[in-house]
């Protein structure tokens, strides 16, 4: 008889801390996990799948406008309904919540519904209901977080945008990363007045320089005011009496200028989930922003108590938590064979138009291998050739000048993602330039233009 309730006790419901639940109860563990929220976590509810659902609605602007061009014509304007587009959304989020729950039980996991603190090394309070475990796994996820601005009340956050009751007519995002750019367009897209606002004087500064600033190029096209190097430094209500989601806001910015408008999202980035968990008093390291401190087993100070995912602040990526909670459960309960490497790991922007990224950036390449050579192409894809649409799709490679390495493949453009995917296998595999210029590349594709840059400009 085992001295523990559990083998393994999961803390949050999403992606990382699933997928470790579901492979540990099919390797024969005793498995609980507590959430009390909806399961699938942020990439499920307020993340990646309902950003793309509704990324592909707000494509439909894009794609009736060149249709004209390839001789179809549209009875009457094209219009939209966003509470449709809400509903059917939400449909599907509770599909999903129902396939990851029928995951569990096919696993064999005893799920408890409620908010679960740690108490020691090896016990877990649920809503006062004590669980005993050998191996404790925190998998909470992150949060948005609003930026401390007199009015904050007054904005909303990633979350809060998938439950709009309306879409609003005016709309200023704040932030410059993947998740401002991504709703930016969204809103863009399906209709509202957006003015992106961003600190600093260049969108995506993570990633390769060339991608933020081609794709700029491509928001401006489409509409998206962009203000750069300058931030909110305060919101009040027009009429303080009347406030509510869709009343008009005075956003007042560090540049002296301001703006109104009926929303006012915050997309400024994450926090690690780890409030009221009770780590520390059991002894846990977190690191200055509330992230769990392990090391490269997953295990905290406190070593019966893992962490995976974004409550871990490392990469924030669903791909990422499903990988590191396999390295854990093969650990635990299998061979050991898994190890977790965080190079090359590919990434999409699902803004208007698309990025597409893996590998390192220029800068990156250039103070890790020192000489590389560039190579870069900007042109407009054969579908607008037709239409009236002037968007461009921008390619880069960059190649260590000494072993002829690919070390990056990056893109702006229609299906990025779907694109550099393939290229990240190249990647992981060693691929040369010499190898990409002996592949033949399939014709018409904008892909293809991987295969032919033949020229470096840098």
């Amino acid at each position: 008889m085992s001295q523990y309730d559990y083998d393994l006790f999961t803390i949050g419901g999403g992606s990382g801390g699933v997928r470790a639940a579901r492979f540990a109860g099919q390797a024969g563990a005793r498995v609980g996990l507590a959430e009390k929220g909806d399961l699938g976590g942020t990439c499920v509810n307020v993340g990646c799948i309902p950003k793309k659902l509704m990324s592909y609605s707000a494509h439909f602007h894009e794609d009736f406008a060149d249709a004209a061009g390839y001789g179809w014509t549209l009875n009457g304007q094209p219009s939209f309904d966003w509470s449709t587009l809400i509903a059917n959304k939400d449909r599907e989020i509770a599909h999903l919540n129902d396939i990851y729950q029928r995951l569990l039980d096919g696993a064999n996991v005893s799920l408890h519904r409620g908010f679960a603190k740690v108490e020691d090394a090896h016990t877990v309070n649920v809503d006062g209901q004590r669980f005993t475990a050998r191996h404790i796994l925190v998998a909470t996820g992150g949060r948005p977080e609003k930026p401390d601005v007199p009015g904050r009340e007054l904005g909303i956050t990633s979350d809060d945008f998938f439950h709009l009751k309306a879409l609003p007519k005016r709309t200023v995002v704040l932030g410059g990363g993947y998740i401002a750019v991504e709703l930016a367009s969204i809103l863009n897209g399906l209709g509202s007045e957006v003015t992106l606002v961003y600190r600093r004087e260049r969108l995506l500064r993570n990633m390769d320089a060339d991608l933020g600033v081609h794709l700029a190029d491509e928001m401006a096209k489409q509409g998206i005011r962009l203000v750069f190097n300058a931030s909110i430094e305060s919101i009040e209500s027009i009429e303080a009496a009347q406030a509510s989601e869709d009343s008009v806001k005075n956003v007042r910015l560090t540049n002296g200028e301001v703006l109104q408008a009926e929303c006012i999202l915050f997309a400024t980035g994450r926090t690690p989930n780890t409030a009221g968990l009770g780590l520390e008093q059991a002894g846990v390291v977190l690191e200055r922003n509330g992230a769990v401190q392990v090391n490269g087993d997953f295990e905290s100070s406190v070593p019966s108590i893992l962490a995976v995912g974004d409550v871990i602040d490392r990469v924030a990526l669903t791909p990422v938590a499903l990988a590191e909670a396999m390295v854990v459960v093969a650990r635990l309960f299998g061979r050991g064979e898994r190890r977790m490497s965080y190079a090359n790991i590919p990434t999409a922007v699902f803004s208007h138009p698309n990025i597409g990224t893996v590998g390192l950036s220029e800068e990156e390449a250039r103070k890790e291998v020192g000489e590389v050579k560039i190579f870069k192409t900007d042109f407009k894809p054969l579908k607008n050739t037709l239409s009236r649409n002037t968007g461009r799709t921008f390619m880069k490679l960059v190649v260590d000048a000494g072993s002829d390495r690919v070390l990056g493949v990056h893109m702006v453009g229609s299906d990025a993602g779907e694109v550099i995917q393939g290229f990240a296998v190249a990647l992981q595999c060693g691929a040369t330039k010499a190898q990409f210029d002996a592949t033949i590349g399939i014709h018409p594709t904008s892909a293809e233009e991987f295969v032919t840059l033949r020229t470096p400009v840098a």
